[in-house]
């Protein structure tokens, strides 16, 4: 087995661990955009979960020493993307795709500023506040994701849609997750929001608040179908397979959204997923989609959301 197929045997089994949604999708790409996917995948799959204590994305807890954790990313991430070997295969994975790719180099240290500020401590004042953050721990990654499938790295008019399909993924899961968040210190709803609801400080998730917070949680939900609905009007610019993947994918993640919406203040009584038949309706009906997208999400619309993505890191 070469080094390359090592690596990329690693990534699938990361992915296959990591998230059913994102490994369902990824079988849509053909081999070598597949393949690259999951080398990426492994890659944030890693950084995460070093910088919040995680095994693939499970059981957040805070860990005590955030800052070496951090510099230790941006030390393997560097050593990667100047194609130097880290012995870690999810940072060699990294500078494998980056290389094939030619992925800029800023995008990989845009996420790692994400993790730089859930170590500070985040928590965002306004809405403009969360969707920077949403940027650099999902929208970077949505752009890397639009060059492994052969974007190209100027076309700024696609990457901004790829951006929001990943603003639109993390708006979803920071809507499931808040009693997570709030079990492990965090809490991404803007300062701004939690006093119009007349919600004190650090007690987001009391009983007694739950009916003001899925009012929130459905503003989140509202905000990922606007972002998601923007994105679809990039899948033209992609080949059919990788249009099929991004197109599925939305529908899977934006039903997470959706559910915790509709449930309302029960919404984190019970982990919300999709499940393996909606996900594979989805596939079915990204099929469809992706054969007509250039008549439905025409690429030239222009981009009704006001929020810029940033230029260079």
């Amino acid at each position: 087995m070469t080094e390359r197929a090592r690596l990329v045997a690693a990534a699938r089994d990361s992915i296959a661990r990591g998230s059913k949604s994102f490994a369902m999708a990824s079988r849509l790409f053909d081999r070598r955009t597949r393949e690259r996917a999951w080398l990426l995948y492994a890659w944030c799959r890693a950084c995460d979960d070093l910088a919040d204590g995680q095994e693939h994305g499970h059981a957040l807890a805070a860990v005590a020493d955030p800052a070496a954790r951090l510099a230790e990313i941006r030390a393997k991430t560097s050593a990667a993307l100047d194609g130097r070997p880290t012995g870690d295969p999810a940072f060699d994975a990294l500078g494998v795709v980056a290389a094939e790719c030619a992925i800029p180099h800023h995008l990989a240290h845009d996420l790692i500023e994400g993790f730089a500020l859930d170590a500070a401590g985040f928590s965002p004042r306004d809405e403009q506040a969360l969707l920077r953050y949403c940027y650099h721990v999902a929208g970077a990654v949505g752009c890397m994701m639009a060059i492994v499938m052969g974007v190209p790295a100027d076309d700024e008019a696609v990457l901004d849609r790829a951006c929001d399909l990943g603003l639109a993924f993390q708006l979803a899961n920071i809507a499931r997750d808040l009693c997570e968040d709030d079990a492990g210190g965090r809490c991404y709803l803007p300062a701004e929001w939690l006093a119009e609801m007349d919600i004190p400080p650090g007690e987001a998730m009391r009983p007694m608040y739950r009916d003001r917070i899925a009012v929130l949680a459905g503003r989140l939900a509202t905000r990922a179908a606007a972002f998601e609905g923007s994105a679809r009007h990039g899948t033209p610019a992609l080949r059919f397979r990788s249009a099929w993947a991004v197109l599925a994918a939305a529908g899977i993640y934006g039903d997470i959204a959706r559910e915790v919406a509709r449930r309302g203040s029960r919404a984190w009584d019970a982990r919300v997923v999709t499940s393996k038949a909606a996900k594979l309706g989805w596939v079915a009906k990204a099929a469809a989609q992706a054969r007509g997208r250039g008549r439905h999400w025409p690429v030239a619309t222009p981009r009704p959301l006001a929020w810029v993505r940033p230029r260079s890191g």
